[in-house]
């Protein structure tokens, strides 16, 4: 799988341990956050995921920033992403199953690391469900 990987200044670290975590399962994945603490705009780093994800670039993006809202929020703009805010494991699965979300949105300041590559691991392995689900998410895109 391509996956896509944002974050801003509070997801440095997570980033690095998803992206060897991805690695080691053969992932290819596209980085496009930040490797310092120093502050930087999450919105630049959301809307490159979100971008590849939108365009076919990549099958699934991970976005981390603080409380991983206003990266989601960033994300959502664009067609056809549906990003997911998840800080526990079960809400990560359910983003899938039920949301067929694309894009999982890790707050960094409300997870831990290894929760962060747990909640990573579930989001893709998980099928979403699609039948009644797929009628509500396709009620989702504005028209």
């Amino acid at each position: 799988m391509i996956i896509s990987i944002g974050n801003d200044h509070a997801g440095p670290d997570y980033k690095a341990a998803i992206v060897k975590h991805l690695e080691e399962k053969g992932h290819t994945v596209l980085n496009h956050g930040t490797d310092t603490f120093d502050s930087v705009d999450y919105p630049d780093f959301g809307h490159a995921v979100a971008t590849d994800v939108e365009t076919g670039k990549a099958n699934f993006g991970i976005i981390i920033c603080g409380s991983g809202n206003g990266i989601a929020i960033t994300a959502n703009k664009h067609q056809g992403v549906r990003a997911a805010l998840c800080w526990i494991n079960e809400i990560a699965a359910l983003a899938r199953q039920h949301n067929d979300a694309n894009i999982i949105s890790i707050p960094a300041r409300y997870t831990n690391i290894k929760q962060a590559v747990e909640m990573v691991e579930t989001f893709l392995t998980t099928d979403f469900e699609g039948g009644r689900h797929a009628t509500r998410v396709n009620k989702i895109a504005c028209q």
